[in-house]
């Protein structure tokens, strides 16, 4: 059941810093539930089922895309919301829109971007969300991007660089200032965290790049695995995996649940402005800190660097980087609506361009552009 009494500290109405430009209030739903709708039906959340993880998209149908991470970060952030009273609409929306700046190819295409990008202001993922939520998405008639609530557009930015926050104003001023974003945000970037890992492994062992042998000397992994033999000894098959997988995931929610109470009632939070000023109080017990940091090191060392995936990133940096590099050459291969974007800013248009694609779009492009036999 949807816990409809909020904590003191969590978001509402009554303490939101509101929208850039004034709207008349929702009929029939939230604030925060009118900015997830309009992420829902925005162009660069649509795109996310074309956007990868580690596999690229047509490799196969059951690995997971940025768009179904987004739904699934939703849901494990919404579960956390409502055991602590927190605001689930802003969790939810947050999570849905926490990727839709995004390149095609994953990590590979935005680290490739973000090289492309140097000498121009560099390329981040989080800036590239915002981005397109409050400039890029065109939409409406009465202002550019999404106008978005404040504490939505806050939980989008999760990370920025001091330089970088300077220029964004009242959206930056905490990392300025050493503050936190709402309690709803610090969930809302755990969650993307347990969604990954625990997904990454499900992935991992779907594609045989990684295996149960391999992942047994991982203790969260081994000791949830260890857990479903003992109560189902004649498991087997992908179920095995899925109980595995589950368990981790609910041992993780649990904890975070537990541990970020007691932050709570150690920094004794009474306000949106405690949670603020204080240190962040969302995050696991330090046990299993250690263990989901073994987890992700793991992942990182036997999937991402494995050399399957490996090469399908090498192929992705060089589609990435020969079509920044063609656009740059002469703007005039851009859609006309990037061309007009290249008048003022010819790098940044590029680069809106290139991060918009899915990893199909970028495939078909680049081969329209460098391909003697395609039309």
């Amino acid at each position: 059941m949807k816990n409809t009494e909020l904590a003191p500290y969590a978001v509402g109405t009554h303490n939101s810093r509101g929208r850039k430009v004034q709207e008349g209030a929702p009929n029939g739903r939230s604030e925060f539930q009118r900015d997830r709708d309009r992420i829902i039906h925005s162009t660069a959340f649509r795109r996310l089922e074309y956007k990868t993880q580690v596999f690229v998209n047509h490799e196969g149908d059951l690995f997971r895309t940025r768009l179904t991470h987004s739904i699934e970060v939703a849901q494990i952030g919404r579960s956390i919301a409502r055991r602590l009273s927190l605001n689930e609409d802003l969790v939810e929306a947050i999570a849905l829109a926490h990727d839709v700046g995004h390149t095609p190819f994953g990590h590979a295409g935005q680290d490739e971007l973000n090289t492309c990008m140097q000498g121009h202001g560099g390329f981040e993922h989080n800036l590239q969300s915002l981005r397109v939520v409050d400039l890029l998405e065109e939409r409406y008639a009465a202002f550019d991007g999404l106008n978005l609530s404040f504490e939505t557009r806050e939980g989008i930015l999760k990370h920025c660089a001091l330089n970088k926050a300077a220029q964004l104003g009242e959206i930056g001023a905490r990392f300025i200032n050493n503050q936190r974003p709402s309690l709803e945000a610090q969930v809302t970037n755990l969650a993307d965290e347990i969604a990954y890992n625990n997904h990454d492994v499900d992935d991992g062992l779907r594609s045989g790049l990684i295996t149960l042998e391999q992942l047994s000397g991982v203790r969260l992994f081994a000791t949830h695995l260890q857990a479903v033999n003992s109560a189902y000894p004649n498991l087997e098959g992908r179920r095995v995996i899925h109980e595995t997988v589950r368990s981790m995931i609910n041992t993780l929610i649990t904890d975070l649940i537990g541990q970020t109470e007691k932050n709570i009632q150690a920094a004794a939070v009474c306000t949106l402005g405690d949670v603020r000023a204080a240190p962040a109080l969302a995050s696991f017990s330090s046990e299993l800190y250690t263990q989901q940091r073994e987890l992700k090191v793991f992942l990182h060392t036997h999937l991402y660097r494995h050399y399957r995936v490996m090469r399908m990133s090498n192929k992705a940096r060089r589609i990435i980087r020969e079509l920044f590099l063609v656009f740059m050459s002469d703007s005039r291969l851009l859609p006309p609506q990037f061309q007009r974007q290249a008048e003022v800013d010819q790098s940044r248009a590029v680069a809106d361009y290139v991060a918009g694609m899915t990893d199909r779009y970028a495939i078909k492009e680049y081969r329209r552009l460098f391909a003697v036999e395609e039309e």
